[in-house]
C-alpha cells in the first residue's frame, strides 16, 4: 500500500479522524512482520477498529484481512486442517500396519506370499464326524519356513490347544467333577504321547504312561515291552508317536491337531471318554538337508474312568480300554519303533511296495483303517 493516509475530497487538512503517520507505519510493520512469521490469525480490537476506520474513509470492500470473508475463509481452512487431521492419522496408522503385515490386505495384491504358506483363518472345532475329506489346497512344497504349505492341515490348530473338551456335566449319580476328570486325563494321554516334542524323538514317554492304571492287568508291561523291545507283535506305534532320532527332526515346532472328544457313562460304573484325533507331523533329516516330509498319523482311543468304589482300581487313573492308529506316509514293515517319513528325494525304505488303492491321509470321515489294506499309499501328504 503507498496510500498511508486517508485525506477529504476537497484536499484540505486532513480531517480529525486521520491517523498519524507513524501509527500507520507501526502498524504496517508490525502486521507484515506477524504475517511472516506464522499463519494468519485472528487480529486484535485494536487491529480490527483501525482497518474499519480506514475502510470507512477510503470505502475499501470488506473481505482485506479483517473482514468476515477473511474469517470465513479462515474458518473453512480450520475445519480442513481438523478434517485432515482425523483422516491422517488413523490413515498413516493404516499404512504402517500393512507395511509391516501385507498379507492383511485381501488377494495378496503384491504377490508376497508366493510359494508360502498363505495366510488363512483357523477351521473351528471340529464338533461332529466329518462326512467328506477336506477341500483341495493350492500347490505348495513345504519347506522349513512353511512346513505346512499345500496341506489341509494349514488350517488346522497348532498343538494342545487342538483338543478341546466339551463342558463337563453330570451323568446321573456320576458328579461333573469327575467328568472334568476323565476329561482333562485323556486330554493329558493325548498330549504327552503325541505332541511332547522330545517323546516324538524318541524319549520314553513316562507322563503319558503315568495317567494309566498301574493295576490294568498287563497294560503297562506291555506297553514298556513295545517301548524297550519293539517288534510286529510288540509296537508302541499303536499309542505314541515316535521317530528315529538318528535320522530325523521336527521341521519347526508346531504339530497340527484336529479332531474331537466326547464322554457318556462307561461300563464300568465311570465315565467313558471317546477321542479321534489326526496328528500332522512336518520332518526333515538330520543330513543338513532342507526338505520337509509330513507323516500324518489318526487316533482313536476309548478311555474309562470307573467308579472306585465298585471296581479295584487306581482312584483317578483311566483305564485304557482301546487303541487303534493309522498312518499316512511312514515306511512299511519296519518294525523298529519308529515312523519313517517318505521323501520325495530318496527310494522309498522299507521291503513291502505299497498296495491297492491310494487313500487320503486326511479324511477324517473314513472309518479307521477302511480302503487301506496291508502296506498301502496315500494320494496327499
Amino acid at each position: 500500500m503507498s496510500d498511508r493516509r486517508s485525506e477529504d475530497s476537497s484536499g484540505d487538512e486532513p480531517s480529525s479522524s486521520s491517523i498519524p503517520d507513524e501509527v500507520w507505519e507501526q502498524f504496517i510493520r508490525d502486521s507484515e512482520r506477524d504475517i511472516r512469521k506464522s499463519a494468519p490469525k485472528e487480529p486484535s480490537a485494536r487491529a480490527r477498529e483501525v482497518a474499519q476506520r480506514l475502510k470507512r474513509e477510503k470505502g475499501e470492500p470488506e473481505g482485506w484481512r479483517t473482514g468476515p470473508a477473511w474469517q470465513e475463509t479462515n474458518g473453512r481452512a480450520a475445519r480442513r486442517r481438523k478434517a485432515w487431521a482425523l483422516i491422517g492419522v488413523p490413515l498413516a496408522i493404516a499404512v504402517a500396519v500393512v507395511a509391516m503385515r501385507p498379507s492383511l490386505i485381501p488377494g495378496d495384491p503384491f504377490g508376497s506370499s508366493s510359494g508360502t504358506d498363505r495366510a488363512t483363518s483357523p477351521l473351528p472345532a471340529e464338533t461332529a464326524a466329518p462326512t467328506a475329506p477336506p477341500s483341495a489346497v493350492a500347490a505348495g512344497t513345504p519347506t522349513l519356513a512353511h512346513p505346512f504349505a499345500g496341506s489341509p492341515a494349514l488350517r488346522w490348530a497348532d498343538g494342545a490347544a487342538g483338543i478341546v473338551l466339551p463342558k463337563a456335566t453330570a451323568l446321573g449319580p456320576i458328579p461333573k467333577d469327575r467328568v472334568e476328570l476323565a476329561l482333562q486325563q485323556t486330554k493329558k494321554l493325548l498330549v504327552e504321547a503325541n505332541l511332547d516334542p522330545e517323546v516324538v524323538v524318541g524319549a520314553h514317554p513316562d507322563a503319558a504312561l503315568s495317567v494309566l492304571d498301574p493295576k490294568q492287568p498287563g497294560l503297562l508291561d506291555e506297553l514298556n515291552t513295545a517301548l524297550r523291545s519293539p517288534s510286529k507283535t510288540h509296537d508302541p506305534l499303536s499309542l505314541f508317536s515316535r521317530f528315529d532320532p538318528e535320522h530325523l527332526k521336527l521341521a519347526g515346532k508346531v504339530i497340527k491337531i484336529r479332531g474331537r472328544i466326547t464322554f457318556a457313562k462307561g461300563k464300568f460304573e465311570g465315565v467313558a471318554v471317546h477321542a479321534d484325533y489326526t496328528f500332522v507331523y512336518p520332518l526333515v533329516r538330520n543330513d543338513g538337508s532342507t526338505e520337509v516330509a509330513r507323516t500324518i498319523v489318526r487316533r482313536v482311543i476309548d478311555t474309562e474312568l470307573p467308579d472306585p468304589t465298585h471296581y479295584q482300581v487306581t482312584p483317578g487313573k483311566l483305564t485304557l480300554v482301546s487303541y487303534n492308529e493309522d498312518a499316512g506316509n511312514s515306511a512299511c514293515d519296519i518294525n523298529d519303533g519308529y515312523f519313517h517319513p517318505q521323501f520325495s528325494s530318496q527310494a522309498p525304505t522299507g521291503s513291502a511296495s505299497p498296495t491297492g488303492p491310494a487313500v487320503d491321509p486326511y479324511d477324517r470321515s473314513r472309518a479307521l483303517g477302511k480302503g487301506q489294506e496291508g502296506c498301502g499309499s496315500v494320494s496327499r501328504t
